[in-house]
């Protein structure tokens, strides 16, 4: 008798995942959110590969039939927990490694932008104005990256590659890692804030208007974490009211960013499109990384990047 395939099941986006490896290995089975619920019941494994869906929130079966695993093609996982999905045997894992470079090679791309007020000088060649001034010097300066993961881990390496010193702000602290206690302290120093957390009950609008405020009038922020991190609001009073230099968000709370939101015209905030991770081929690579954790999963292995679903992320670092 032909052994029964295992049912994939996946929440579908344009590109569709390349999983080659998978043919006649897995009875794949793609679905759209419309049709989630229905279809949820009856998959072994569940590819969240439209990882800004809030699908599998609202379609999640509670106590009936459901996926043994599912796998979110996103370093966060807050678009899909729900307290429900929290409370069973299903195995959670994200894609922890895809992104980490990449989002600190944007990161240090900023930090050299606004040093070297490249978006005057873009400006400036615009109207061809001759204007010469100094910039900053970036070597020397002080970085806090709130988010000891794997992405807070190399954007603090990609500054120190800089010259920049960093301090490195996790849920709790350890050798070379400060806790929450330190925050205020740390931030009031810094000159670049870059907030790189997953998002979690605690810390859901950290950045509010006492943060802003603890910043220095130098101080530039910089948000690649989640939009839910920053109460909006309050970044808008710090930028209109200078109470730091300026932002830079790759990140919001509504996503896209509406064409009708002030966000779009404050003074001294750069923002771009939910990018800073997404470099060429790394769809692939997301795709890649699936197919090799469903080998490992077949094989009855256990399976690497997986997620404390109390707290919301991958623990051990």
């Amino acid at each position: 008798m032909t052994p029964t395939r295992p049912t994939l099941l996946i929440l579908d986006a344009d590109p569709p995942p390349r999983l080659g490896r998978l043919t006649g290995r897995a009875r794949v089975v793609r679905t759209d959110a419309a049709h989630l619920a229905e279809r949820l019941p009856g998959a072994d494994v569940l590819l969240v590969w439209d990882f800004t869906s809030h699908a599998v929130r609202e379609a999640w079966p509670g106590d009936g039939p459901r996926p043994r695993w599912v796998h979110t093609a996103s370093a966060g996982v807050d678009h899909l927990m729900c307290p429900e999905l929290a409370a069973s045997d299903t195995v959670v894992t994200n894609a922890r490694g895809i992104f980490d470079q990449a989002i600190a090679e944007y990161v240090a791309a900023l930090v050299l932008a606004v040093a070297k007020d490249l978006p005057r000088t873009l400006e400036d060649q615009r109207e061809r104005a001759w204007r010469h001034r100094e910039s900053r010097r970036v070597a020397g300066t002080r970085a806090c990256v709130v988010g000891s993961g794997p992405i807070g881990r190399a954007i603090v390496r990609t500054l120190k590659a800089l010259g920049v010193t960093t301090a490195l702000v996790g849920r709790v602290p350890r050798t070379g890692i400060h806790g929450p206690a330190d925050l205020d302290r740390l931030i009031s120093r810094a000159d670049w804030v870059i907030a790189a957390a997953p998002l979690t009950e605690q810390t859901h609008g950290m950045f509010d208007t006492h943060r802003f405020g603890v910043m220095q009038p130098s101080a530039f922020f910089v948000n690649v974490g989640r939009g839910q991190l920053v109460d909006e609001d309050a970044l808008a009073q710090a930028l209109t009211r200078r109470w730091i230099s300026g932002a830079a968000l790759d990140v919001f709370t509504t996503e896209p960013l509406p064409e009708d939101s002030p966000l779009w015209g404050l003074p001294g905030l750069i923002v771009s499109p939910h990018m800073s991770g997404d470099t060429v081929g790394w769809r692939d690579e997301l795709g890649e990384q699936f197919v090799e954790l469903y080998e490992r999963w077949a094989a009855g292995r256990s399976l690497v990047n997986v997620v404390d679903k109390k707290r919301g992320y991958v623990p051990g670092h």
